[in-house]
């Protein structure tokens, strides 16, 4: 990518981060992306972030999963159960504008890096707390992971085809979802806190989350007779609106409005479809779904995907079905920079995914994740003007690695 000249639009703001696996590194690696600085604090003393140990490609105390969600960041190792490294902790927060969790909801009150166990050391300091379940209610003491929101969202009710199982994303959407919530939260009371000099508590949960995406589909069931139900591909109301099969594979259509479907059909050479009165509106190809579909695919059937996706393109909303592989070699893909090469100093070199936000200065922060506790010295020095004897004698003390 061309540097820019300018710089990424939360440059100057500096996070410490608590937070492991694939969630909060998640939010945090995006507000990297965008120029934020992120300590991430890891416990010396585990091994630190447990994504360090993720296969494939894991070894030695790093992992391709874990380049992935943590690149752009500083890693202090510090424990924070010892008295020593508690200190430590504190006299950061005061060179920091953002605190950011991701355990389990009762944690950060009970090992005390809320707002109002902080705000004596930095009035205004943001503690932003994603946890699976959130601060409050009943299951604050309970660890959430993605596929269990998933499950009691609704989301895998209507995931699958019609016949099948509940089934579940294979990408995890509400971890970053969850992230992304998170990040703007953060970044919401950051900006607050700048005008107003006073943090706070931001409290996102990956249930909220989920809850929160069902938008529509909780307006209808809230308000209307109609109930949700696994649907494959295809949309729960829109027709056609769904994968079909090619003569070599699969293509994704999407008629979201009525001059779509009147362009899919002259293409595929359905054209008398267009005029017919059981066809004519959204609601009339809902009703006879079952009669329209069977046409549009054998239709569909009598070229390739590449055939269809040439004539359909910029008259009717469609694209390939990719493999992993195909996507990141999409043209529209590499045209957007969102493919990232990253020099490691043992993996050597690396492709990455850069975030979504295209602005100048934003995916710049192209060095690799750290090793475990590669900034310690460097941060210590840096920002609480520690001697090299005082960091030998935190590190006899074991309160930093």
């Amino acid at each position: 990518m061309t540097e820019s000249p300018r710089k990424g639009p939360l440059s100057g703001i500096r996070i410490l981060a608590i937070s492991q696996f694939g969630a909060g590194p998640f939010a945090t690696l995006n507000l990297s992306d965008l120029g934020a600085e992120v300590i991430k604090i890891e416990d010396p003393t585990t091994g630190g972030d447990v994504a360090r140990f993720v296969p494939p490609g894991a070894k030695d105390g790093d992992s391709l999963y874990f380049q992935a969600f943590n690149r752009g960041s500083k890693s202090i190792g510090i424990d924070l159960r010892n008295k020593e490294g508690r200190r430590v902790f504190e006299q950061l927060v005061p060179k920091c504008d953002a605190v950011f969790n991701n355990l389990r909801g009762d944690l950060p009150e009970r090992i005390g890096i809320t707002y109002d166990d902080l705000k004596h050391l930095n009035p205004s300091v943001v503690t932003c707390s994603l946890s699976g379940f959130g601060r409050t209610g009943p299951r604050v003491s309970e660890p959430g992971y993605d596929p269990i929101m998933q499950g009691m969202a609704g989301y895998m009710s209507i995931t699958g085809e019609t016949d099948g199982p509940p089934g579940k994303s294979a990408v995890s959407i509400i971890d970053f979802a969850g992230g992304y919530a998170a990040a703007l939260g953060l970044v919401a009371a950051v900006l607050d806190a700048k005008q107003t000099g006073v943090g706070r508590d931001v409290d996102v949960s990956l249930l909220d989350t989920a809850v929160s995406m069902l938008t529509y589909f909780g307006s209808w069931t809230m308000n209307s007779e109609w109930q949700a139900e696994r649907t494959g591909s295809a949309h729960q109301s829109l027709v056609p609106a769904q994968n079909f099969a090619t003569s070599d594979g699969w293509i994704s259509v999407f008629c979201a409005k009525e001059h779509f479907w009147k362009n899919f059909a002259e293409l595929i050479g359905c054209s008398e479809l267009v005029d017919d009165p059981k066809y004519l509106t959204f609601g009339d190809r809902y009703k006879n779904q079952s009669e329209l579909l069977p046409i549009l695919e054998t239709k569909l059937k009598t070229k390739t995907s590449d055939e269809w996706l040439r004539l359909f393109r910029g008259k009717v909303p469609s694209g390939p079905v990719n493999s992993i592989k195909d996507a990141l070699e999409d043209e529209q893909v590499l045209a957007r920079n969102l493919v990232l090469e990253v020099d490691h100093p043992d993996m050597g070199c690396l492709g990455q995914i850069a975030g979504p936000i295209a602005t100048a200065g934003s995916n710049e922060a192209t060095q690799p994740a750290p090793k475990l506790g590669q900034h310690t010295n460097e941060l210590l020095a840096e920002l609480l003007g520690m001697t090299d004897d005082e960091v030998s004698g935190l590190r006899d003390s074991g309160a930093i690695r």
